[in-house]
């Protein structure tokens, strides 16, 4: 055991304290350099010097045209020439105003409004030198901040807090247009509740109206197979991709089970990758507690692979598998999809990436390891991802597929993979437009469920 103290000190203290201090320094530079003040001597050279308070000085007054040719002008007497010079052009300006012309020295110096044009030329790239500072500034401190505090790196990845669209009622899934659909919840821990919608098949909406929860649990032990649906992350259960989704499943002939895990929507408690997993372990008991045998379906969308993955090795590793496994959009591991996410773009190249963006989140026992999950997977296993994907590569998708394929727990059990051209902009999110995935989910459900 490594003591807190002496010499086996933990390195990740070491590594934070480091963080600290550099962070520090990076601030006390920036601060001492935005407190600089650049003024130009003769000839256009530029110099720059500390504004501190300077003392008065006691040397006797120079005027410009007694300095020696060469000879540098220093700050206190620019400042002692400036005042008059801003006064001129003051009084100039008033008595042109009034009609009145006169002649000044400096007159070539003034503006329109009276004023030196030095100063505001000054003003002006003052300004933007500090603008430039703070964003330089601001895009080196943020690799600190993430890696002190990873919390900040798991909400990027959850994005629970993103509740997209606002101002629904989630418990009335009717004003989504899901007029066949039940609002209740569950709950799989003390103090974790998950709100959870049961959308049964289009055939039997008519059935379904002014029923209560207990009609809803009883139609699941009819003659329709079940597809426990696993959403990615931001959001909630009524997002409208997601309820378009449903429709699609449900005129198909399914019941649709969809929830959010904890933290998202109205589910109460803290969102985490076991969390997240258990949640779905525990609403894939729950429906298989009332189908029957009717065959269950897994089905995850982008983060919600992950939780699907998750999900299905515990299945198969207790020996009660899903009938099939559906990943759409999905990624390898989360290290990969945050490397390749939009987010990382301006940070891909920054030194050090690794250790400032991704050891913070799997620190945090965020891993997703689809990778790991497929060789553990024993069912069959659809994958659906479409080429022009901007947040999950597809690239990311094939390599999947390119794991599962050989994996020894597969080799018994169909494993697909379904590429959809760039050119029909389904992207991340919009798959269920596609007109061939009814037929392509009869073709894959169909032989399994003869399987």
């Amino acid at each position: 055991m490594i003591s807190d103290s002496g010499p086996g000190r933990n390195m990740t203290q070491y590594t934070h304290e480091q963080a600290c201090l550099f962070l520090h320094i990076i601030i006390i530079v920036i601060y001492v350099y935005s407190t600089s003040k650049c003024w130009k001597g003769e000839r256009g050279k530029s110099s720059c010097v500390l504004e501190l308070p300077q003392p008065v000085s006691r040397a006797p007054f120079t005027c410009p045209g007694m300095r020696k040719r060469g000879e540098p002008g220093a700050p206190e007497h620019e400042n002692f020439v400036r005042a008059p010079l801003d006064r001129e052009c003051s009084i100039k300006h008033k008595l042109t105003i009034a009609g009145t012309k006169a002649h000044f020295p400096h007159d070539s110096d003034c503006d329109s409004n009276g004023m030196k044009r030095f100063g505001r030329r000054y003003g002006f790239w003052s300004r933007l030198r500090m603008f430039l500072l703070f964003i330089v500034g601001l895009y080196i401190a943020i690799p600190f901040l993430v890696k002190i505090c990873p919390a900040i790196q798991t909400q990027l990845v959850f994005l629970n807090l993103v509740r997209f669209p606002y101002f629904i009622d989630l418990k009335r899934p009717e004003d989504q247009g899901l007029n066949h659909t039940c609002n209740f919840y569950l709950q799989p821990e003390e103090d974790v509740s998950i709100g959870v919608w049961h959308t049964i098949p289009a055939v039997l909406w008519k059935e379904a109206q002014g029923k209560h929860l207990e009609w809803y649990e009883e139609v699941l032990s009819t003659n329709y197979p079940v597809i426990l649906y696993l959403h990615g992350n931001a959001g909630t259960r009524g997002g409208d991709h997601r309820v378009q989704l449903y429709k699609v499943l449900s005129s198909m002939g399914y019941h649709v089970i969809s929830f959010d895990y904890r933290g998202w929507g109205d589910s109460v408690g803290s969102p985490s990758e076991s969390g997240m997993t258990y949640d779905a372990l525990h609403a894939f008991d729950w429906i298989k507690a009332r189908s029957g045998d009717n065959p269950v379906y897994i089905w995850g969308h982008s983060l919600g692979t992950g939780v699907a993955t998750n999900l299905v090795r515990r299945l198969c590793e207790r020996e009660t598998p899903p009938g099939a496994l559906i990943l759409e959009s999905p990624f390898t591991n989360i290290r990969e999809e945050a490397k390749s996410h939009p987010f990382s773009v301006i940070y891909r190249y920054f030194p050090g990436f690794d250790w400032f963006f991704l050891d913070p989140i799997t620190a945090s026992g965020i891993k997703f390891a689809n990778d790991d999950n497929v060789k553990y997977i024993s069912c069959p296993l659809l994958i659906l991802h479409a080429e022009d994907d901007p947040v999950i590569p597809f690239h990311l998708g094939k390599k999947l597929y390119n794991i599962a394929a050989p994996a020894r727990s597969l080799r018994d059990f169909k494993v697909q993979f379904i590429p959809f051209h760039k050119d029909l902009g389904y992207r991340h999110k919009y798959i269920y437009r596609s007109p061939e995935l009814r037929q392509i989910l009869r073709d894959f459900l169909g032989n399994t469920e003869q399987q």
